[in-house]
C-alpha cells in the first residue's frame, strides 16, 4: 500500500467572532451592557464586575452601575434589552474556589452537568439543561473549538485555570448565532484580560502526588500587548491506572491601532493519562494521549458600521489504547485520530433608523484521518510522530449565512434573525433556524424575558464511524433538531440578585449510544421524539449590603430541574441521553474568618435519572444499577496578600463515593496546598 506524509504542511483558515476581548456574547455578536454592583448575571456567586469595555449609565439611583459590554445577539446592545439567560464566572471568584481546571469549575454552575472521566481536566464530559455532551458549543476566546470527532475532547483547551479571566455561559439553543452545535447552549472560555505589565506564578501540591506549576505574564509594547503562559501538572492518581501528565503553552497578542483592532493567538496542549474504564469497564486498563494545537487571528474595524472578519484553525490528534499493557491475542493496533478544522467567517453591524441589522456568514471545514473513523482510503497516510498509519478519513463543510434584526424602544427590546445553513454531509437541500428574543423591564429592579429558537447539530465523526469491541457507529444518522421556548424573571437591587426561568424543548431525531434486548453492542441511532421542560431559580444575598460589615460576606442558593418524556421502549439502554441531572441544588457561603484569611463553602447535591449496567468481577450483572443521589462538600481556606496568596483547599470533604457515569468511581477526599505570587511590572 503506498504511503505519504500528507500532515507535514496544511493551509490554514481562521475564523472570527465580533466584539471587543473576545467575549463569548461577542461571538454571538451582540454587546450586552451590564451594570456593575448587583447586576443580572449570575453564576456561582452572583455578578461579576471584570469585562471588556466600559461606561457609565444609570438604572436605579440606589446603585452605582458601571456598565460593561458583552455580547449576547449579533447586533451591539445593552443588558436590559437581552431575552436570554446569561452566566459569568469572573476572575476573582475563579480564585475563591478549590478548582484547578474548566471542568472543575463548571460543576458548581447551575444548569450545566459535569460528568467526569478523569479528575483536574483530563477529561469531563459538560452538558446544559439535560442534553448531550455533543450538544454544547465550547469556545476560547470566542473562537469555536467544538471538537467534530467527539465532545469528550472538546475541553482539551491550550491553556490551565490560571490564564481564565472569565467563564461565560448561554443557555439554551444559539443555532442562529453560532451555527450548528450549540444545540442546548455553549461556553466561552476568555484569557488575556489583563491591562497592564503582570507575572504571576501558580505552584501547588497534593495528595496522590499531585503537582501543578504555572507562569504567565503580560507585557505591553508600543501598541502590542503581548500574554504567555505556560503550565505543568501530574499525578500518580486516586485509584490504579488514573495517573496523568499535562503541559501546555499559549500566546496571545492585540494590536490596537485606535479605529482598527488585530487579535492573533496559538495554543498547544498535550496530555497523556491511564484511563480506567473511561469508555467501557471490561478493559479497566485504557491509555490516552491527546495533542491539541489552536491558531487564530481576527480584525475589528469601523466606527458607524463595523466590521469582523476572522480566521481559525484547530488540530487534534490522538491515540487511544484499550490495553496500555499486555494486550489481549486479538488486539493488533491502537486507535489514531488526526482532526483539522479550519474556518472563517464575517460580520456586519449597520445602525440605521429602526435599529441595527447584522448581516454574515462563516464557513468552516472539517476533516478527519483515522484507522476507525470514516471511509477507506486509496492511499495510506503516516500518522505524525507514531510507527502506524492511517486508513480511512473523512470530510465535511459547512456554509452559514445570517441576519438579525434589533429593535429597542425605552425599556422593550426584541432582537429576531435567522440562520441558513448547509452541509455537504446532508445532500443539497439547505435549513432555516429562525429565532426571537424579547425582554422587558417592568420595573427599574423588575425584568421579564422570553424567547423561542430553532437549533440543530451534526453528529459527530464517533457517532458515524466508530466500531469497537462494545461500540458501533452509524453513517445514516440524521441531525438532531429542537424548538426551544423560554421565559423567567430577573431582579437586582443592592443587596439581592437573582433569577427565576422556565423552558420546554420538543425536539427530534436525537443522537445517542444505546441498546435494546438482544443486542451485544451499543449503537447509536435517532430517537424518535423527547421534549424537555425545566425549572431553575437562584439568588445571591450580599450580607455586607444588608447588614452592614460582618463575617459572612455573601450567600448563595441555587435549584434546578428537569424532566423528559422520551418515545423508547422500555428494554432500551441509554448512556447519554437518558442519564440526565433530574435535580441540582448548590449553596455556597463566602466568610471572613480573621484579617486576611478567608474561607469559601460549597455544598452540592445532585440527583441523576437513569440507570447503567454494573460491572462486577469481570461481568455485568444482570440487574441495572440506578445513580444513587449524592451530596458533596468542597472548602478553601485563603490568606490574601496584595501579591501572594496561600491557600489550602479539600474537594469532597466527606469522602463520599459517587459515579457522574457508570462504572467511573470519582476521588474521594483531595486535600491541596499552593502559593500563588502576582506581581505587578
Amino acid at each position: 500500500m503506498k504511503t505519504s506524509n500528507f500532515f507535514k504542511q496544511q493551509n490554514l483558515c481562521f475564523k472570527h467572532w465580533n466584539g471587543e476581548k473576545y467575549a463569548v456574547f461577542n461571538s454571538i455578536k451582540k454587546v450586552v451592557k451590564i451594570g456593575a454592583l448587583c447586576a443580572a448575571y449570575f453564576s456561582i456567586f452572583g455578578y461579576q464586575q471584570t469585562f471588556a469595555q466600559i461606561d457609565t449609565a444609570s438604572i436605579n439611583k440606589k446603585i452605582n452601575l458601571e456598565e460593561v459590554e458583552v455580547s449576547a445577539r449579533r447586533t451591539t446592545s445593552v443588558y436590559s434589552e437581552v431575552g436570554r439567560v446569561l452566566h459569568v464566572i469572573s476572575r476573582k471568584e475563579i480564585e475563591e474556589l478549590p478548582v484547578y481546571s474548566v471542568q472543575d469549575l463548571l460543576r458548581y454552575a447551575m444548569n450545566v452537568d459535569v460528568r467526569q472521566r478523569g479528575p483536574l481536566g483530563i477529561q469531563a464530559d459538560v452538558s446544559i439543561r439535560g442534553g448531550s455532551f455533543d450538544q454544547v458549543m465550547i469556545l476560547f476566546n470566542g473562537i469555536n473549538v467544538t471538537d467534530p470527532q467527539t465532545g469528550h475532547l472538546s475541553l482539551n483547551l491550550p491553556v490551565d485555570m490560571q490564564s481564565i479571566e472569565r467563564v461565560e455561559i448561554l443557555e439554551g439553543p444559539g443555532a442562529r448565532v453560532y451555527g450548528p452545535g450549540a444545540f442546548s447552549g455553549a461556553i466561552n472560555f476568555v484569557t488575556g484580560t489583563k491591562t497592564q505589565d503582570n507575572l504571576t506564578v501558580n505552584v501547588l501540591g497534593g495528595q496522590h502526588g499531585l503537582y501543578n506549576a504555572s507562569a504567565n505574564a503580560t507585557v505591553k509594547t508600543g501598541f502590542l500587548k503581548n500574554y504567555i503562559a505556560a503550565n505543568k501538572a501530574s499525578s500518580d492518581g486516586y485509584i490504579n491506572n488514573t495517573d496523568f501528565k499535562n503541559h501546555s503553552l499559549f500566546y496571545q497578542g492585540q494590536l490596537d491601532f485606535g479605529k482598527e483592532q488585530l487579535d492573533f493567538q496559538l495554543g498547544y496542549n498535550d496530555k497523556a493519562f491511564g484511563a480506567n474504564a473511561f469508555y467501557t469497564p471490561k478493559y479497566p486498563n485504557q491509555f490516552e494521549q491527546n495533542k491539541t494545537t489552536f491558531a487564530s487571528v481576527k480584525l475589528s474595524s469601523g466606527e458607524t458600521v463595523k466590521i469582523s472578519p476572522a480566521l481559525y484553525w484547530r488540530r487534534h490528534q490522538d491515540r487511544f489504547e484499550l490495553f496500555r499493557d499486555n494486550p489481549a491475542s486479538w488486539y493488533t493496533t491502537h486507535n489514531y485520530h488526526l482532526t483539522d478544522v479550519f474556518g472563517g467567517s464575517f460580520n456586519a453591524v449597520i445602525p440605521w433608523a429602526l435599529g441595527k441589522t447584522s448581516v454574515g456568514g462563516e464557513v468552516r471545514s472539517e476533516n478527519v484521518w483515522s484507522n476507525v473513523l470514516g471511509y477507506d482510503m486509496k492511499t495510506s497516510v503516516d500518522v505524525p510522530g507514531e510507527d502506524a498509519q492511517f486508513t480511512k478519513s473523512f470530510h465535511r463543510t459547512n456554509v452559514s449565512t445570517f441576519v438579525e434584526h434589533v429593535y429597542n424602544y425605552q425599556k422593550l427590546s426584541v432582537s429576531a434573525g435567522v440562520l441558513m445553513n448547509w452541509n455537504s454531509s446532508l445532500g443539497f437541500g439547505v435549513d432555516f433556524f429562525p429565532g426571537v428574543d424579547v425582554s422587558y423591564w417592568l420595573t427599574d429592579a423588575l425584568k421579564v424575558y422570553g424567547s423561542a429558537n430553532k437549533t440543530l447539530r451534526l453528529p459527530t465523526f464517533t457517532d458515524l464511524f466508530y466500531a469497537g469491541p462494545t461500540n458501533l457507529g452509524n453513517p445514516d444518522l440524521k441531525p438532531e433538531e429542537a424548538l426551544t421556548f423560554e421565559g423567567g424573571l430577573k431582579v437586582v437591587n443592592s443587596w439581592l440578585s437573582g433569577q427565576t426561568s422556565l423552558y420546554y424543548r420538543e425536539a427530534d431525531n436525537l443522537i445517542d449510544w444505546g441498546r435494546l434486548d438482544g443486542e451485544e453492542k451499543y449503537q447509536t441511532r435517532n430517537l424518535a421524539e423527547m421534549s424537555s421542560w425545566g425549572f431553575q431559580a437562584q439568588g445571591k444575598v450580599n450580607v455586607s449590603e444588608l447588614i452592614g460589615r460582618n463575617p459572612l460576606k455573601s450567600i448563595e442558593l441555587g435549584y434546578a430541574y428537569i424532566d423528559q418524556d422520551k418515545n423508547v421502549p422500555d428494554e432500551y439502554e441509554s448512556v447519554y441521553v437518558m442519564d440526565y441531572l433530574k435535580h441540582k441544588f448548590n449553596a455556597a457561603a463566602n466568610l471572613t474568618i480573621y484579617k486576611q484569611l478567608g474561607a469559601v463553602i460549597n455544598v452540592t447535591y445532585q440527583d441523576r435519572e437513569g440507570e447503567y449496567i454494573s460491572f462486577v468481577d469481570g461481568s455485568y450483572e444482570e440487574v441495572p444499577t440506578e445513580y444513587a443521589p449524592f451530596w458533596l462538600a468542597d472548602l478553601r481556606l485563603q490568606w490574601s496578600a496584595p501579591r501572594y496568596k496561600v491557600f489550602v483547599d479539600a474537594t469532597n470533604i466527606f469522602d463520599q463515593q459517587y459515579y457522574d457515569l457508570g462504572n467511573v468511581v470519582q476521588p474521594g477526599r483531595w486535600v491541596r496546598a499552593g502559593v500563588q505570587l502576582n506581581l505587578n511590572l
